[in-house]
């Protein structure tokens, strides 16, 4: 995070994707469930199988408490899920369910794509930048991103996906895998880095993973970060 003053509010998980997919953005299928009985309804109606998340101010790097369950493919599995990942979220956050913003984040499973990510943060001399790159290993070891100020145009978001040492993967697919939709993850980008300039209050933010999908079918955003100026 850039070295912000104290006065900031980082968003859940849940109260991020909101945000977004209220602006319109295409977000994977979420509920936010409190009971292991919702959990197992949300997972029905959205389609196994499904991805159970810990939702709390507290815990924001979920994987560094083994705070993500994936794969979860009928009843009993997510309601395992759900008991686990609640005494794990209750002992990092014993106050946690007094809240009606925080319990266990019950989603739709992305698996047929590419993971990208769009993230942006606000620079004291030059403003609001926009990042791009691939998600996984090659944005968390290899750096392997690119930068524009924003807002941005078509163009810019191309020259952002072909200024990436592994835009070959995007662009013409990998070991069988692809071609996939560039065209609206081209889209996406210009929009989200117009609403990012738009937006006053938003700091920081990170969209990783955004899946995106085969040709054809678009992109799903997955996991969703923001940092807020507080009120």
């Amino acid at each position: 995070m850039e070295d912000y003053d104290k006065n900031i509010r980082s968003l859940t998980v849940f109260e991020g994707k909101n945000r977004f997919i209220e602006a319109g953005f295409p977000v994977n299928k979420y509920r936010l469930a409190r009971t292991e009985e919702e959990a197992v309804k949300f997972a029905k109606e959205i389609g196994f199988p499904v991805v159970l998340k810990i939702v709390s101010p507290k815990i924001l790097h979920k994987t560094d408490v083994e705070g993500i369950i994936l794969n979860l493919k009928d009843d009993e599995e997510v309601s395992q899920a759900f008991n686990k990942l609640m005494k794990i979220m209750r002992k990092h956050d014993p106050s946690c369910m007094k809240s009606e913003k925080t319990g266990i984040m019950v989603e739709e499973m992305v698996e047929d794509g590419t993971e990208t990510i769009i993230g942006g943060f606000t620079d004291k001399s030059y403003g609001k930048v926009i990042i791009f790159g691939l998600g996984g290993i090659f944005v968390e070891i290899l750096q392997d991103v690119s930068f524009r100020l924003a807002p941005i145009e078509e163009y810019d978001a191309w020259e952002m996906v072909k200024g990436i040492k592994g835009s070959k993967i995007l662009l013409e697919g990998y070991r069988g895998k692809g071609p996939y939709d560039v065209e609206k993850l081209i889209d996406v980008i210009v929009k989200v880095s117009k609403f990012f300039h738009k937006r006053e209050e938003i700091l920081e933010f990170d969209l990783n993973p955004i899946f995106v999908l085969p040709k054809g079918k678009g992109v799903k955003i997955v996991d969703v970060r923001v940092i807020l100026k507080s009120d």
